[in-house]
């Protein structure tokens, strides 16, 4: 017949434990009991005579007076001034259309290479009529119109104009 390990290990457990009680067993027998002295009494050790201690005054260092210094005077050399760029020349805006009509024509050079020309066109003109002003070429150019043209925004936060 096998012995199956469940039967091994409670086999082992057991014999583990019964060791480990008869063995402290022994230990508190054998254990002397400690012995109770009577208190004596004690006698009141005599004083140790200090020496006097001195107090020293506080040093102090004299303060350090530098001489004062005196900095040469600095010469700087004249300053040229760089030579001054013009801006660059931009073609004056269009004259401003004055109705829809107006605007219709440049709207069409605006918005002829757009992939959407009817929704283009429509935005163009509503810049147009707004703004007083539409950008030459097909892209591009807002700056020439001015802040109403390039600060225009759909409701989607988009920039409308073309």
């Amino acid at each position: 017949m096998a012995i199956k390990p469940l039967h091994l290990f409670l086999l082992a457990s057991f014999l583990l434990l019964s060791t480990s009680i008869s063995s402290h067993e022994v230990e508190v027998a054998t254990v002397p009991t400690p012995e109770v002295k009577p208190p004596q009494p004690s006698l009141p050790s005599p004083p140790v005579a200090k020496p006097p201690t001195v107090a020293k005054p506080p040093t102090v260092a004299p303060p350090v007076v530098k001489p004062p210094t005196v900095a040469p005077p600095v010469v700087k050399p004249p300053t040229v001034a760089p030579p001054v760029a013009k801006p660059p020349t931009v073609a004056p805006p269009p004259t401003p259309p004055r109705n829809t009509k107006e605007c219709y024509p440049p709207c069409l050079v605006r918005c002829k290479n757009h992939s959407r020309q009817n929704v283009c066109l429509r935005a163009c003109v509503t810049c147009c009529d707004r703004c007083k002003c539409v950008p030459p070429g097909q892209s591009g150019n807002k700056e020439v119109c001015g802040t109403c043209y390039t600060n225009m925004k759909t409701h989607g936060g988009r920039p409308k104009c073309p």
